[in-house]
This record gives structure tokens, sequence and C-alpha cells, in this order.
């Protein structure tokens, strides 16, 4: 198999969420069972950080001249493709907003191009030729239906990672695009007057996968269809829900640089009282034996935080201290500041996303906040169950499908990994939160709790034998059989 990954995002080169690392852990996995290529668009210092540079392609798009550059990441991710652009890509801020958190205008010109010379590129442009496209999220979109009508024949696959992010533009931009006047019609692009690149990635590829299998039915549902339920609805047989994974290796407490101490299930208590008390020193809060709450994330109403503070007068009045590692909305930006200030010892507030912050919290913390009002996987709640931190989530897509609720069942039969409650509103957050402090007072069955979560295989190797079995499928047998086994890495 011959597989080429085309996504906005990729982990250690342009990373704003969980799309990132779903890319290249989902790469990396498949990489051991086929021959794979990254490609992304060439960002402000991406270039930088590759090695064995070389251009395999030259393209003009939309007046643009194009670079295709091929490098290496390091000794083990697959090859990257650079869709190089300086004029549209090589700018300041991250891959969608400018310094000051604007969307760059041009967006739709930004991922247009992209996604067009994706399609350029599996249809001859480049010597090397993939047997499958899998395209990720909205920015890719146009390039399922491009390379429809250049390589009719290359099975295309498209990832939903969150529906809520649609690419939507209006008439002008779709002809500033140049795109074909047939697209314009709700079997094609059209959307409510308008156009979004994620329906090219619905309308256009052979099968859709999303990131849970709760998500899946939930997006075929006005609820949380976002507009699209009823294209989902009448794709619902080439729609599978498949759970992400993580890097196990990365997201490993016995062996992980950059926390205060390391440890295993065998001394996760000990362990996460160490690092709990040097997070404490670092941020300035109290040295309390108080249960530690984090939430990490982005402050956006699809998160939740903002039930957090507005329940910040009753949780304050309980015996707890809670940490924010997040970015995002203004407004709760400066709301997650304001706390802090007002409560310096029990809260902290630190207003960025930051890996190895993220790593210390999740191995300090007791209890991880998801208060989401939908989530397509959730990745913080994978981290946090290997962590030996017990996820305290909203029961919805994927933090269904990955934390089992504590009850008298599940602890009798130490499966239980978490605290699920089913109303995204202040009550819910609060019941959940109250159901952790009690279990926090029961110190065998917080353990018990903590070691079923560290149990769990959330590894990418099961994950990625799940997109396997259905790249083998999408492929034609003749085009697997032709990929000769010296070219497979």
């Amino acid at each position: 198999m011959k597989i080429l990954h085309a996504s906005a995002e990729c982990f250690g080169l342009a990373k704003t969420g969980g799309l990132a690392d779903v890319v290249h852990a989902l790469s990396l996995a498949s990489y051991r069972h086929a021959d794979v290529r990254i490609c992304i668009p060439s960002y402000r210092g991406v270039f930088a950080r590759l090695r064995n540079t070389c251009e395999i392609a030259s393209l003009e798009i939309y007046g643009y001249p194009v670079r295709v550059l091929e490098g290496e990441l390091d000794a083990v991710t697959p090859p990257i493709w650079l869709i190089d652009c300086p004029d549209l890509f090589d700018r300041p801020g991250d891959p969608y907003r400018d310094r000051s958190g604007r969307d760059y205008p041009d967006n739709a010109l930004r991922f247009g191009l992209f996604s067009r010379a994706v399609a350029l590129l599996v249809s001859g442009a480049a010597e090397w030729q993939p047997n499958l496209l899998h395209l990720h999220d909205w920015q890719a979109g146009l390039a399922a239906a491009w390379s429809k009508r250049l390589r009719p024949s290359l099975p295309v696959l498209f990832t939903i990672h969150n529906l809520a992010y649609q690419g939507v533009f209006d008439r002008a931009t779709f002809d500033l695009l140049e795109l074909p006047a047939e697209w314009w019609d709700i079997e094609g692009v059209e959307y409510w007057g308008g156009f979004c690149f994620i329906k090219g990635g619905l309308n256009f590829s052979d099968a859709i996968t999303t990131v849970s299998p709760s998500y899946a039915e939930e997006i075929k549902t006005p609820a949380f269809g976002c507009g699209l339920d009823g294209v989902l609805r009448k794709r619902s047989n080439e729609l599978f829900g498949l759970l992400n994974g993580i890097d196990a290796e990365h997201w490993n407490p016995a062996a992980d640089p950059l926390i205060e101490t390391c440890y295993s299930r065998a001394n996760v208590t000990e362990g996460k009282r160490r690092n709990r008390h040097a997070l404490q020193r670092l941020l300035g809060l109290a040295p309390m034996e108080v249960p530690l709450f984090i939430f990490i994330g982005r402050l956006a109403d699809q998160k939740g935080a903002d039930l957090l503070l507005a329940a910040r007068e009753e949780i304050a009045a309980l015996p707890l201290q809670l940490v924010f590692l997040a970015a995002g909305d203004a407004g709760l930006e400066q709301a997650c500041r304001a706390w802090a200030s007002e409560m310096p010892e029990r809260v902290a507030a630190l207003i960025r996303m930051d890996e190895a912050l993220a790593h210390r919290l999740t191995a300090a913390a007791d209890f991880q906040l998801m208060p989401s009002r939908f989530e397509p996987c959730g990745l913080s709640q994978l981290y946090a169950q290997r962590y030996g931190t017990v996820p305290v989530v909203r029961a919805t897509g994927g933090l269904r499908d990955t934390v089992i609720d504590l009850n008298a069942d599940t602890l009798a039969d130490q499966s239980a990994t978490g605290i699920l409650f089913a109303e995204a509103d202040v009550d819910g957050v609060l019941s959940g939160i109250r159901r952790a402090l009690r279990l926090y007072q029961s110190k065998s069955s917080l353990l018990a709790v903590r070691r079923a979560g560290m149990s769990k295989d959330f590894s990418w190797d099961k994950a990625a034998a799940r997109y396997l079995e259905l790249y083998r499928e999408l492929i034609p047998a003749p085009a697997i059989s032709a990929t000769s086994p010296a070219s497979v890495q």
C-alpha cells in the first residue's frame, strides 16, 4: 500500500491541536506496514526542521509559483512533502491566524491552493504516486473533489476530526478558486448559499471516517451535524467511527523526560504526590494536600471552560486546587486570569498551549476536567488515563467511548476509569466534581481507578490496525500487489 496523508498540521512541524498529533501518530504507525508520505503547507520555520530536502515538483496554481519539497523530520517519521508557496504560507502566527489571533482573510485561497496542489501531485506531478489518498479536515476537503476530477480511479478517504470547522465561504470565493461550475450544487460543495471545503471531502470521497464511534452516530443528527447531518445520513454506509489512539512512547509516565518524577502503576500514588508538589512550587500554589484538578485545551464554546467559570463560586467553596493550561477566546482568557489573581494559592491560569507543561500537569493532577458540549474524540482524557489521572468528563462523543464511568459495578470489577456526567451545564460540572471529591476520600478506590486507566491500551498500533483494514478494502487488490515489499519501509 502507498498512502499519502494530506493535512494542515502534523506534530513536529505545525500544531494547534489534536489534528497534528493524530496525523503524525497514525502515519507513523501505518508506516510500519505501508509506504507513506505526509503532505502539509510549508509554514514559516517548517522547512528548517527538515533534513535531506530536495525539490520533487514545480507547479503554478492561481498564478503563484509553488515548489514541492520532500524531506525528513527524523529517522522514524515518513517522508514529508511541503507545499512551498511563501506568499501564502510563510507568515507569522499559526497555520490559520495572525499574531493577534485573527483568521487570515485569504484562508480560502491558501487552503484552496493546498488542496489543488495535493490533487495535482497524486495525478502525476510527482514521481511517487499513492494508491490511496487520505485527507484530513476541511483544509484538505477540496483535494477530494479535485483528485476525483484529475484521477478518478484513486481511492480517497476523508477523515472528519471536528465537523464544527468546515471552511465556509461565499460565491465570490468559489469563483476566485476557479472551481468547476457543476460543483455549485447540493451534491457538490454548495452550502446554504455559499460553499464549504469540508463538503468536498464528504461528497467526493470513497469513504469517510471520524474519530470515535459515538461521534459518527452523533453527527448524523441535527444536534451535532452542524448543518451537514443530511449529507452524512446519506453516506451512512460509507461512514466509519474509528477511535483515535495516542503515542504511548511519547506519553509514558514511566519514562517521560518532561515530568519531575517518573512512575508506573506500582507507585502511582507516590509518583503523583512528588509531581504535584513540584508543580505547586512552580506555579506558586499553596502546598495543600487537596485534590488537584486540571483543564487543558482550547478556550472555546465546544470545550465548556465557560461552565467552570460560571460555577467558580461553588468550586471556590470546595477543597481543591485548579490549574488551567488553555488559550482561545479573549474573554475566557481574561476570566481565567482574573480567577487566578483572586485565588492565587488555589487557582492558576497558564494562558498558552505548552507541550511540556501539559505533560507536567497531567503527571501531577488527580483529576482532568473535560466538560465538553461535544467532543469528536478527545486526546486529553486518553493521556490522563495513561498517567493515572482520573477524567471527569461529559458523556458525549469520544469521551463516552473511552472513559468507563465509576459506579458500584465497575468499581467492583475494577473496570472504572473515570467519571461521566450527563449535562453540559453548571449542575452537570458540579456533580462530576463532587463525585470526584468523594472518590478522592477513598484511597483504595482512587488507586483502583487510577490503575485501571493506566492499564488501558490506547496505543496507535491498535487504532492504526483498523485504518489499515479500511485501506485494504478501498484499494483495488492489483494496486496493493503491485507495491513490492522492498518499497515498503
